[in-house]
């Protein structure tokens, strides 16, 4: 049996958070669950956050390695791509 924890079963912190008074009562008339909707929002602005910020901190190894293969083709050619 592992003795990891799941993403599920990971600690939890209680926050307070101001949502309009609209979507709680939509969200509770559907049977979402608030807490974890907020959470798989803010993971996926996470993950979305983090992208960028990664795009923006290897934009100049990305543009040096496309000028690379501009002027000097790839390594290999792929056989997809014939001769």
């Amino acid at each position: 049996m592992s003795t990891s924890k799941s993403a599920g079963a990971r600690r939890r912190r209680s926050v307070n958070l101001t949502i309009r008074e609209d979507i709680m009562a939509t969200a509770k008339s559907l049977g979402i669950n608030a807490s974890q909707a907020a959470e798989t929002g803010l993971r996926l602005e996470i993950e979305k956050r983090l992208a960028e910020r990664w795009l923006k901190e290897n934009a100049g190894a990305l543009n040096a390695h496309n000028s690379r293969i501009e002027k000097h083709g790839t390594l290999l050619t792929p056989d997809w791509a014939g001769e």
